[in-house]
Order: C-alpha cells, then sequence, then structure tokens
C-alpha cells in the first residue's frame, strides 16, 4: 500500500438522529457564526466516521492528496529520461569513480566525475537569470575509517535561490563517487550506474527542469562523493549548513534508484520506496518528549514522508510511494544519515526489488551471470518517475509556507478536548487541524482553522493523533507538525 488513502470517497456526515458532541470547539481569532473556520458546515461536520469505518468518530472532513498546480506539471512534463540516460552513461564513462581515485586525470577517475558534474551545473544555471548559484565545497579529509591517506572530498551544488523565503531550505542529493567488490579498490572498473549515478541524474535533471523557475524557498541540488567510504561528503555539507545555522526543513537522497528488476526476474515499475526515520539515535530531548506520548510514529522525517505520499503519488507522477518506517535497509545506509544526525528532516528513496549481483560487484561474467553496476540494467523510464517524485514533493514544499514550529498540545489538566498551539507564520495564510486514529498510517481528516495560533478541538487527545500544518497561495499546504507536550 502507498501512503496515499485508496478508500473510494465516502460522506462524512452522521446518519440522521446520530448527532454528537465532536465539533469544532473554538480557534483562536475568532469563529464564524457556525462554529466553523474556513470550508462548510459539510466539510466539519460533527460526528463524522472515520475512513473505513474505524474509531473514534470525530470532526472534520476526509484529508485528500494536494492537486498539483499548472507550472508543477509542467516541471514534471519536462522531466527527459534521455537526458537521465546520457548524465548515466556519462558517469560510466569515467571508468571509476572511487574515492581514493585520481583527482586530477582528466578522463578517469573521481576527479573527472567532479569536474563534468560542476560543468554540467554551470550551464544549467546560465538559464536561471542569477538565481542559481554552483560551488563546490571540499575539505582535506585526514586518515580515518577507508581513508587511508589525507584525501580531498569534494562536493557539487548548485543552489537555486529562493524569492520570497530563501532561508528556508530544501535539499536533493545523490553521491557520485562508486566502488568495486573491494571497497577499497580504487582501479578496478566501478561504473557505479545504479549506485549511485541514478541518484545524480536525479538531482541534475531536477536542477534542468527547476532553474528557469521561481520557488519561495531555496532548493539546493546536490551531488556528493566519499558515501561507499562512509558517508564523508553528506556528512561535510549537514554539518557546514549546521554550524552557519541553515535552515533545511527537508532532504532527500536519491541513492539505487535505477533498476525496475530485481533479483528474482519480477519488475516494479510503478514503485519505490521512501525510508523515513522514528526516533533519532541518540535521542534528543523532543524525541524523548515524543516518546512519552507514543509519537514515535510522527517524527519530522515521518511527516516529511507523509507530505510526499499527499503530493507525489500515482495520479500525479505515475509512482507508488511505498513508505517504509525504518531508517535504511539492513546493513546498509546512504547520505540521510547525515542531515538526520544534523537535526534535519532527511528520508531516503530506493527502488523496490535491488539485485545485489549489480551492486558493490567487480565487472565480470561468473557461472554465465553478468555482475556489475552497468548502465544496461538501468531503466530510465523508471528514473525518470522517480525523479517525478521527488520534484512534486520539492516543488511542493518550495510553493508553500513551512512546516510549523513551537506546536504543542496542552497537558495542563484532564479534559475531553485537545488544545493545540503554535508559532503563527506571517507567509501562512491559514492552517488545518489535521487527525488520524492511532492505528492508521497517514492523516484521515482536516479541519481548516484559519489564520489563527491555536484551536481546541472537541476531540480527545487520549485517543487519536493530531498535526498542524500551515496553508499558502492556492491551497499549498506544508508539512504536518506533531504537537509535544507544552513545557
Amino acid at each position: 500500500m502507498g501512503i496515499s488513502d485508496p478508500t473510494p470517497d465516502a460522506p462524512l456526515d452522521p446518519p440522521p438522529g446520530t448527532a454528537t458532541r465532536r465539533g469544532l470547539i473554538a480557534a483562536s481569532g475568532g469563529l464564524a457564526a457556525a462554529g466553523l473556520v474556513g470550508g462548510t458546515a459539510a466539510e466539519a461536520a460533527p460526528g463524522a466516521p472515520s475512513p473505513r469505518g474505524s474509531w473514534p468518530s470525530g470532526p472534520g472532513r476526509r484529508n485528500r492528496p494536494q492537486e498539483p498546480g499548472a507550472e508543477l506539471r509542467a516541471i514534471l512534463r519536462e522531466i527527459d529520461p534521455r537526458r537521465i540516460r546520457r548524465t548515466i552513461e556519462t558517469l560510466v564513462s569515467f571508468g571509476t569513480r572511487h574515492t581514493l581515485s585520481s583527482q586530477d586525470d582528466p578522463r578517469r577517475g573521481i576527479g573527472a566525475a567532479r569536474d563534468w558534474i560542476e560543468a554540467e551545473l554551470r550551464r544549467i544555471a546560465t538559464t536561471s537569470g542569477g538565481r542559481m548559484v554552483v560551488d563546490v565545497p571540499s575539505y582535506v579529509q585526514q586518515p580515518a575509517s577507508r581513508i587511508p591517506t589525507p584525501t580531498r572530498i569534494s562536493n557539487v551544488r548548485a543552489t537555486l535561490h529562493g524569492g520570497t523565503d530563501p532561508d528556508r531550505v530544501y535539499v536533493v542529493s545523490g553521491h557520485y563517487d562508486s566502488r568495486a567488490s573491494d571497497v577499497m579498490d580504487a582501479v578496478s572498473d566501478a561504473p557505479g550506474a545504479d549506485d549511485d549515478a541514478s541518484g545524480v541524474a536525479v538531482s541534475l535533471e531536477l536542477a534542468r527542469v527547476m532553474a528557469t523557475r521561481r520557488p519561495d524557498a531555496t532548493i539546493v541540488f546536490l551531488a556528493v562523493a566519499g558515501e561507499e567510504q562512509g558517508l564523508y561528503g553528506s556528512t561535510f555539507t549537514a554539518q557546514q549548513y549546521r554550524a552557519d545555522g541553515t535552515d533545511v526543513q527537508g532532504m532527500f537522497t536519491n541513492d539505487i534508484v535505477g533498476a525496475s528488476r530485481g533479483d528474482d526476474g519480477s519488475v516494479d515499475d510503478r514503485t519505490v520506496r521512501l525510508f523515513a526515520e522514528g526516533l533519532r539515535r541518540p535521542p534528543t530531548d523532543d524525541d524523548l518528549a515524543r516518546l512519552a506520548v507514543d509519537g514515535e510514529n510522527d517524527s519530522p522525517a515521518r511527516e516529511l514522508a507523509r507530505f510526499v505520499g499527499e503530493v507525489a503519488g500515482r495520479e500525479v507522477t505515475g509512482m507508488d510511494v511505498q513508505v517504509v518506517y525504518r531508517l535504511d535497509r539492513y546493513l546498509r545506509g546512504g547520505d540521510h544519515l547525515s542531515f538526520l544526525r544534523a537535526g534535519y528532516p532527511a528520508a531516503r528513496f530506493t527502488e523496490p526489488a535491488e539485485d545485489f549481483a549489480h551492486q558493490h560487484q567487480d565487472v565480470r561474467v561468473e557461472d554465465g551471470r553478468q555482475y556489475g553496476d552497468l548502465v544496461e540494467f538501468c531503466d530510465m523510464d523508471y528514473i525518470a518517475r522517480v525523479a517525478r517524485v521527488n520534484g512534486a514533493a520539492l516543488w511542493s514544499l518550495a510553493t508553500a509556507p513551512g512546516t510549523p514550529r513551537d506546536v504543542v498540545v496542552d497537558t495542563a489538566a484532564l479534559t475531553n478536548d485537545t488544545t493545540l498551539r503554535w508559532t503563527r507564520d506571517p507567509a501562512a495564510t491559514g492552517y488545518e487541524v489535521v487527525w488520524r486514529p492511532t492505528t492508521e498510517p497517514t492523516w484521515t481528516h482536516v479541519i481548516p482553522v484559519g489564520a489563527v495560533s491555536s484551536a481546541t478541538i472537541d476531540l480527545s487527545k487520549d485517543d487519536v493523533v493530531f498535526g498542524v500544518r500551515a496553508l499558502g497561495a492556492g491551497g499549498r499546504r506544508s508539512p504536518a507538525a506533531f504537537p509535544l507536550p507544552a513545557r
């Protein structure tokens, strides 16, 4: 099941004669005379049953996926699998992109790949009217795990500055280094087509189609090195952002998003997995507060993943987003971990069923089977659809208000209602309270509450999970924020 609610439309009004006390009580800033803020009486009918007839009943209308606007539809149409192929074939042509390979050979090694990616992004930036800036943040990594000698780690970054809220940042990344069977082998061919030229191709293609546009917030298109040796490049950039106080409100890494055929030969070209962590390790004070009210399934990363499902589902992108409530696959890790460690919401996209003969393998034929991460095993149309999922998520994030801040639930007294408070964002045109039964994975109901900073809902916080999301122009909405107990 994807994270979009597949339940057929059904009326939410209670049957005649079954009115209950459930309803919206108050929202600071004033209510309409009927007791509603925004929407119609039918949209916020008291006593409405939850989807699938689940308990409890409560106020609000059905939460539905967000419709894409005309500009987003244009962005998604422009994503081109032929350009994605060109990117992957070019990166593979450098032979190896091992982090310890040559930095200055113009035809082979990680330096040649770095320089080509930089040149591509600089060419793309010329179409942006000065809004996109390209740089190559670098540092010298001293000897450490899988780094035997001092080694320069260079990331390539294109920053498309937002127009009205440039200090709010979203990042999409792939890693351009590759490896053979021996993680320390910097000489043998390591094509790295799926792992992870495919992810770099997503970043470059999105940079190309978005460069001429004007998002409200800033979008960063990133290609990092050092992933196979230990997440060195992404750790460097994430720590830089944290040290600079950068407000990164979402990060996606695309790592192994190139193949639709699994190791059993089955093909699934309409699914992408999205791995989203719960509590951080070690848990922060906010995590402990979340855990105290059994909110471990409502981490910022998982709210980000729920948002992706609402804006980038099959009707929009041709893909089903399968959220996995886990940091990553067993025995593996990706660059989103670096951003999570820096305190930022982050998640990882990966193909649905991996073929391990085409990852981290020397190129060879053994017992009649081809090994190695070769271009021939990539599905360019599939990668283009993954890029559309990323594009729908990034554009929807960057053209809506930011995630609400300082969201708390009042737990000072025993009550059968719920009071929520948050810091109002001047850029938000209004807010919505969302809720779901504790057994549901995604938001089932939404209650419009207006341009306010608090709301009281006649539904017990003991029985459901609440969230608050901001609204912007055209009804664009932010990810929801889970309310922590007021301290």
